[in-house]
């Protein structure tokens, strides 16, 4: 008798949903929209930032080679985030320079500086999907979050490390990206991103992001202090640690172009 009161529940609620013209995959969209928009919100007004960043690259035999980078990075009213990478060491990748321009809708600007052949090279998007200096990292996962780029699901909440997490799926809508999805952990108390899985174009599992050790900057502003990309299929990694943020640098547009990216040291 139960199963028959369950059973004719469930067929009331789907006329309902239907008679409203809402579905059960509407509700997660939009609650995953939500989320990602509860995201961002938090994230406004920092203005601009700098940083240290050690970058160690691991081969799946666990031989390391490590890099330092300096980090600056703009933040941009009504657009995406400008950021410019400097790399310091080691000797053979010294002068290297990173500037990416991220876009709130539409593909984003990026450009390497190479001085060992005193050029810029534009980064084309159908290659964004490529490693960013032999890293893990590929050019597209150095953009700056921005909800147009992608449509959402909610998945379901369930315990993480530190409380619990909504687990959401983001579809990318660029069609150059590397990605048939992500499948992100988001905090439930501070809406931070603490794990992502990245999807390869034939929906297989390739990478998983984990960010740790976050620290909050002006009584607002979380930013981890390491982060780790594990790369499933070639069983190799890369690990960032940072140090010395910043925010409120004075920094402006004139600080980020092409120009500066040839000078930067």
């Amino acid at each position: 008798m139960m199963i028959k009161h369950l059973t004719s529940a469930l067929i009331a609620g789907v006329v309902i949903a239907s008679i409203s013209g809402f579905t059960f995959a509407d509700a997660a969209e939009d609650k995953g929209l939500a989320i990602a928009q509860q995201i961002k919100l938090r994230d406004e007004g920092w203005i601009d930032m700098t940083a240290s960043m050690n970058m160690v690259l691991r081969n799946k035999n666990g031989q390391e080679s490590v890099r330092e980078i300096r980090m600056k990075v703009l933040e941009v009213a009504d657009d995406g985030d400008k950021s410019l990478s400097i790399f310091d060491r080691p000797k053979d990748v010294k002068g290297t320079a990173f500037l990416s321009f991220s876009h709130t809708d539409g593909a984003d600007d990026q450009w390497l500086y190479l001085p060992a052949l005193k050029r810029v090279k534009r980064i084309a998007s159908r290659n964004k999907s490529g490693p960013f200096m032999g890293s893990e990292f590929s050019f597209e996962d150095l953009s700056s979050f921005e909800i147009a780029k992608y449509s959402y699901k909610f998945i379901k909440e369930e315990a993480c490390s530190i409380g619990i997490c909504f687990v959401v799926e983001q579809y990318p809508t660029d069609k150059n990206s590397g990605y048939t999805k992500r499948i992100v952990w988001v905090d439930k108390a501070e809406y931070r991103m603490l794990k992502t899985a990245f999807y390869d174009r034939k929906n297989s599992l390739l990478k998983t992001l984990s960010a740790e050790d976050y620290q909050q900057y002006k009584g607002k502003f979380w930013r981890p202090n390491a982060m780790k990309m594990v790369n499933h299929q070639s069983k190799k990694s890369t690990d960032l640690t940072w140090d010395s943020y910043q925010f409120g640098n004075g920094l402006s547009a004139a600080d980020f172009n092409q120009n500066t990216l040839k000078r930067a040291r």
